[in-house]
Parts: structure tokens; sequence; C-alpha cells
């Protein structure tokens, strides 16, 4: 059984990858789920990291994905670049790097200039929540916690708890 069940694996590494020329897999890459690329995202997803259910990517940037992560239900749209670290686990949430739109009444329906977009970094062993969204130019500091449905708009500091909409700070992890 375990033998089919590794085979099965494999053969659905290799399909993506002739599926998605833009998408590199690490060494024993779990793809449980779905991964569905759109717009020429480019995607690298680290060694042994674990993909359940439908995980999607979209927009014209660069993804990296480190290793031993866990994806559930993620969307990740990327016009510039967001990283994940190694460790990280990403549950029913979006992280998205772009507003799509100019702020300026008189410029919003004009192509997206370059200020409505901004890399995201999410350091190792992050957990983002579920139905969490972390918004475009945010640093998300190693060993924090992002909670469900929290709205992240400004950078996370290392080993914290953040909740609500706008983001709080609820709990810290001593050293």
């Amino acid at each position: 059984m375990r033998a089919a069940a590794r085979l099965l694996l494999t053969v659905r590494r290799t399909w993506y990858r002739v599926r998605y020329p833009r998408l590199t897999l690490g060494r024993d890459v779990r793809i449980r789920g779905r991964i569905r690329l759109r717009r020429g995202v480019r995607v690298t997803i680290g060694d042994r990291t674990r993909i359940n259910k439908l995980v999607r990517f979209a927009g014209p940037g660069e993804v990296v994905i480190g290793a031993d992560c866990l994806l559930n239900a993620t969307w990740i749209g990327c016009w510039t670049t967001v990283t994940v670290g190694d460790r990280c686990l990403l549950s029913n949430c979006e992280l998205v790097d772009s507003t799509f739109h100019n702020l300026d009444p008189a410029r919003r329906h004009d192509p997206p200039s370059p200020s409505t977009r901004a890399p995201i970094v999410l350091e190792e062993n992050v957990w983002v929540g579920g139905g969490a969204l972390v918004m475009k130019g945010v640093r998300v500091g190693r060993d924090s916690v992002v909670g469900a449905a929290t709205v992240v708009r400004t950078d996370v500091p290392p080993r914290v708890v953040v909740i609500g909409n706008p983001q709080q700070i609820v709990k810290r992890f001593d050293d």
C-alpha cells in the first residue's frame, strides 16, 4: 500500500511539472490536493512541503515557498514577490502583494502603478490562520502567529500572536 501511495505522489508531481513549466518542486513535495497557477506566476516549492486541498497562485510575480511547509487551501496573488520561510503553516488564507488599483480617485481606473504593489515576506515558522489576509509590503516575523480572519496591513514582529482588523498583538512568546 505504501508503495502505491508513493507512486501516486510521484506521478502527481511529474504531472504538475509538465503542466506548469514555471513550477519548481523540491524533493518529496506531497501534493494531496491540487495546485493551480495563473497569469505566468513563477512558483518554487521547497523540499518536503505538503499541499492540501486547492492551493492557487496568480499574477506575474515570483513565489518562493520554503522547506517543510504546509499549504492548505491557500491563495497567493503575486505581482512582485512573495517569500514564505521554512516550516510555515498557511491555512485557508490569502497573501496578496497588490491592491490592484490606484488610490487617487482621478487615477483609480488607470492601470496599476508601482505604488500599488510591494513584496510580502513570511519569515521562518510563521502560522497564518484560516480566513486571514496578509496585504502588500508586510513582513511577518519568525515564530509569529496570524490569527483566523486577521487583516495584516503592517509588519508583525517576531514571536507574537496578532488578531483582528486592524491587527493587534495579543500575546508575546517569552524567550
